[in-house]
């Protein structure tokens, strides 16, 4: 004999609770604002990195791979306190194609790869002091252009997963690096191209018209004194921490029946039918090690000797000697009011890299004080 059960979800509110008859079914409630996870990963998401060991070689062998990696690349070389590779492409002469387009807000254009050196104090005419973060440009070439119709990136728009942008993909890379400790596959993507391989790369979107050939060298210059970029980098790892570090909390009173609770965060929850902890609420838990954006800073100085960066302020993200990422701000109101070098600057000779401040700031090789003879 068989019996109806009757159940009812109690899970839904209670204008939206169910009685039915039969088995039991069960609910699965999801977030619709969650993202769907990777489905694949880019073309250069590879091994970098075979295991560094000692792989069983004899000393006469280490100098032979070693002589025979430095005959086909060339000999390693230290540029502005980087061990990197001094290796030219030979599809960077005439790189950058000189097509007949003139340069508008809506195109976009590349980025560059940076290491943050740390902070730096710089003077206006007036004599006011204002902090700055040097970012260093080493060795940046392009890697590999993908026009927009061959682009399919791993994870689309959530708001719009239909909508396609008229943008291609451009693939740069950063600081070469001996190809013996990098995986064959890894390195596949430099050798058709005549580069080094890269210890790092980056992934920026442009338009069809700010295109590069593969080779191009991009430099300091890509950018302009006065411009404002977008900086992202990956924030300090703080580790575990509390609500007070984590998210600026005051604390508790030191006295008047406070029980070991002097540095906890509180009440986190709720009664009657919200009596549940909200999503998003500020707890305890891991600071830093996150990808944030610093928008809309503005540059002070560009050193074009060593490809050097001022920027105005010290809220970039990532510790001494880290990785950042440099974009044109998206700022509405802090864009390039002139052309920018578009698609981007040119190389120059040694004889003409000098420095180039923004208007009113101080240069340093102008005179602070005169004396005048007395009369």
């Amino acid at each position: 004999m068989s019996k109806i059960m009757r159940r009812t979800v109690f899970d839904l509110p209670s204008s939206f609770r169910i009685t039915f008859g039969g088995p039991m079914v069960l609910q699965s409630r999801t977030a619709h604002n969650v993202r769907a996870p990777r489905i694949k990963y880019p073309m250069w998401y590879l091994q970098r990195e075979r295991a560094k060991d000692d792989q069983q070689l004899t000393g006469d062998n280490r100098a032979f791979v070693k002589e025979a990696v430095h005959d086909k690349f060339g000999m390693p070389a230290v540029i502005h306190g980087i061990s990197t590779y001094d290796v030219r492409s030979p599809l960077s002469e005439d790189s950058v194609e000189c097509v007949d387009v003139e340069w508008n807000p809506k195109l976009q254009r590349t980025g560059l790869i940076a290491r943050k050196l740390g902070n730096y104090p710089m003077w206006l005419d007036n004599g006011k002091s204002v902090l700055s973060t040097l970012l260093q440009v080493i060795d940046n070439h392009v890697i590999k252009y993908i026009p927009p119709g061959e682009f399919n990136p791993p994870r689309k728009p959530y708001s719009c997963p239909n909508h396609k942008k008229p943008l291609g993909c451009l693939l740069v890379g950063a600081e070469s690096a001996d190809p013996q400790y990098f995986t064959k596959q890894y390195c596949g993507l430099f050798y058709r191209e005549g580069m080094m391989p890269k210890k790092y790369l980056g992934r920026f979107m442009v338009s069809p018209e700010a295109a590069l050939q593969p080779g191009t060298p991009l430099l300091a210059s890509h950018f302009r004194p006065g411009d404002f970029i977008d900086v992202r980098g990956k924030t300090i790892d703080r580790g575990f921490q509390g609500v007070m570090k984590r998210h600026g909390f005051h604390g508790m009173p030191a006295t008047h029946g406070v029980t070991k609770s002097h540095r906890r965060g509180g009440n986190v929850g709720h009664g009657g039918e919200k009596g549940r902890i909200f999503p998003g609420t500020k707890m305890p838990g891991h600071m830093g090690n996150r990808y944030r954006l610093h928008k809309g800073a503005e540059i002070l100085r560009i050193n074009h000797k060593y490809n050097v960066i001022w920027i105005k302020g010290i809220a970039s993200p990532g510790e001494t000697n880290s990785i950042v990422y440099l974009y044109d701000t998206i700022l509405p109101l802090r864009k390039h009011k002139s052309p920018p070098p578009f698609p981007t600057s040119k190389v120059a000779d040694d004889d003409q890299l000098i420095d180039s401040y923004k208007e009113h700031v101080y240069k340093f090789t102008d005179q602070t004080i005169t004396y005048e003879e007395d009369k």
